[in-house]
């Protein structure tokens, strides 16, 4: 990691490592559609300890899931002090990608061969991960849309706000 993608702290900022990161999904990601593919949404993106300037980064990416269109890319990120040899782990994130044809259409990607004991962990793990959010995702939307502001407003009374209107 170079200075220039340092803040003024000498940390590398998380969007060039999230840049980095989409990149390696997406080349893994088109080497098991054998097509163009597109980011759809990134889950997990918490930086569990920083990347210094100066550090080695490596980033380890494994096609975890594939639906019909869609594959699952787990993405770890390690980073190396040179000077100490001291490795650590920085984040995971997962990427859900999206095969493309000629004309821009969602195309079938192939299926995944679970060759190892860990493939398969990594596959239902990544079934679970859908499920989750998916019950997240309508949960939220009927909080949401059931969200009576006047009802509510006692959350706010042990929250840094100020209602100005």
């Amino acid at each position: 990691m170079i200075p220039s993608y340092a803040n003024f702290g000498g940390k590398i900022h998380g969007g060039i490592l999230l840049s980095l990161m989409d990149k390696v999904a997406y080349a893994a990601a088109s080497k098991h559609a054998g097509t163009y593919c597109v980011t759809v949404s990134v889950d997990g993106v918490n930086f569990l300890q920083p990347v210094e300037v100066g550090e080695l980064v490596s980033l380890l990416a494994s096609v975890n899931y594939v639906g019909r269109t869609s594959l699952l890319v787990g993405i770890k990120v390690v980073a190396e002090d040179v000077r100490t040899g001291l490795v650590k782990h920085t984040n995971t994130s997962y990427f859900t990608m999206v095969a493309k044809d000629d004309v821009g259409k969602p195309t079938t990607v192939p299926g995944l061969s679970l060759e190892r004991p860990e493939d398969t962990r990594r596959f239902l793990e990544a079934i679970k991960r859908r499920e989750f959010n998916a019950q997240f995702n309508r949960e939220f939307n009927n909080a949401r849309t059931d969200l009576a502001i006047e009802d509510s407003l006692h959350l706010l009374e042990a929250e840094r706000c100020r209602i100005s209107y």
